[in-house]
């Protein structure tokens, strides 16, 4: 019945989150016309948290190894803008994909039902 999922990142500088996706995290993609693309994602997982505020949707880039995968990335230049920090449920830090737009990043600490997925 359902085969897959579809996120959508909103942001002011498309072309440029857009450039970091392809260029920097090499994510495959197709162009669905006129400079749309849409990207394959890796492995995915979705977690259902309570909320007493307005429902929001989240967005977090999953490593088995933050401190190698930090490495890899600073060294395609990409700014990490907050140290590591033990969140409890894993190990978690921001990259920059534009100006003043970020996407977290994190190590897992619980159970994970992807495979090859290692806890901090």
């Amino acid at each position: 019945m359902i085969k897959g999922v579809h996120s959508i990142v909103y942001t002011r500088q498309a072309e440029t989150v857009r450039a970091f996706l392809r260029d920097v995290l090499g994510w495959d993609h197709v162009d669905a016309g006129h400079g749309w693309l849409i990207f394959a994602l890796p492995p995915a997982e979705l977690g259902v948290h309570p909320t007493d505020g307005e429902p929001v949707h989240e967005l977090y880039l999953l490593c088995d190894d933050i401190e190698a995968t930090m490495a890899e990335l600073t060294a395609k230049g990409v700014e990490f803008t907050e140290p590591v920090t033990d969140a409890g449920w894993g190990l978690l830090t921001r990259f920059r994909v534009a100006d003043g737009e970020t996407l977290p990043l994190y190590q897992p600490k619980h159970a994970s039902p992807l495979p090859g997925l290692s806890q901090a």
